[in-house]
């Protein structure tokens, strides 16, 4: 591994509490700018690999739509994590039509999408309906984007009527989430910024307003790379980490290489997006891991040290009886 690579991890574990610990869930996904949850359970798996317990973790985060994906975050924390895409209803008249009916069946106490799909469907044909009520969001995305709904809790599937709707407009609060995206994940390129804050094609221009001054940078491959240099002991690069399904370490940056191999892109990342749970082995992904109904899951990519494989399944199988009752 290059020294400055090897460096860029460093700093990107400690960021990201993967070789320090941090006990309160909250706390970190306030720091990390909300935690991964397309599947749930990736919530669960990130809090307990960085230190966090599971209490009241159903309950203690909002799961909503922000940036581009389900993440479970602190409610506070909303209205300025929904500045960055505000705006008006973008999604056309007749499913803002719908979302407007949604809201007033909600406030009389229908919050199920699946029940919504039938009492609708006298109405709209079946195109419409599948749009609306779609699995992957459907108006409900486009109601959580405003501020108005939300996952009643972490594991459910129905939503609850929430007040977090942006007070500030995206050039307000730029600068904050920027400087706390370095501060968790730098060192990181504004390439890595815009897509972790979903500013996609001509968005990313956007980014032209920021103040880089403020940052410390490297340049690497010839990229710049932006962080905050506090003279803090970054600590070593543990020999062995398990990282969750969609881990920050690996899909909150633009260019994954530092920690992906190409060769093993595909065994990480299937094709329809999703990111399995790894195993990292001094901070490259070395392996698969994960939790099945009958127990813990290991399978490393090449052989390794029969201490490495007993560690990483050990790791596994504490998870797995942490969560037993809880996933």
């Amino acid at each position: 591994m290059e020294k400055i690579t090897e460096q860029i991890l460093q700093r990107r574990m400690h960021g990201l509490y993967l070789s320090r610990k941090c006990g309160d869930i909250t706390q970190l996904s306030h720091e990390l700018l909300g935690l991964h949850c397309w599947f749930h359970r990736n919530v669960a798996f990130s809090a307990l690999i960085r230190g966090a317990d599971l209490t009241d973790w159903k309950t203690s985060l909002t799961k909503t739509w922000i940036h581009h994906a389900l993440h479970g975050v602190v409610l506070d924390d909303l209205p300025t994590l929904l500045a960055i895409h505000s705006g008006g209803w973008r999604w056309g008249e007749r499913y803002k039509e719908i979302a407007d009916k949604v809201i007033s069946l909600m406030e009389d106490g229908v919050y199920s999408r699946a029940e919504m799909r039938l009492i609708f469907a006298g109405e709209y044909d079946s195109q419409t309906i599948d749009s609306a009520f779609s699995p992957w969001g459907g108006v409900f995305c486009e109601l959580a984007r405003l501020g108005k709904v939300a996952f009643r809790d972490m594991t459910s599937r129905d939503f609850d009527l929430i007040d977090a709707e942006p007070t500030r407009t995206f050039h307000e609060v730029l600068p904050e989430l920027f400087r706390k995206y370095i501060a968790a994940y730098g060192p990181a390129t504004l390439s890595d910024a815009a897509w972790f804050f979903g500013l996609w094609k001509e968005r990313k221009k956007e980014l032209s307003i920021l103040n880089l001054d403020e940052f410390a940078q490297f340049e690497h491959h010839k990229n710049i790379y932006y962080y905050i240099d506090d003279n803090e002991d970054m600590g070593d690069i543990p020999e062995l980490t398990l990282l969750s399904g969609f881990d920050p370490l690996i899909v909150s940056y633009a260019d994954r290489s530092a920690v992906l191999a190409p060769e093993y892109k595909s065994a990480v990342i299937t094709r329809s997006g999703i990111c399995l749970p790894t195993i990292a082995v001094n901070g490259q992904v070395a392996g698969l891991w994960n939790i099945k109904k009958s127990g813990a899951t290991v399978e490393f990519f090449t052989a390794q040290p029969k201490r490495i494989q007993d560690a990483a399944y050990n790791l596994a199988d504490n998870i797995y009886w942490q969560t037993r009752d809880q996933l």
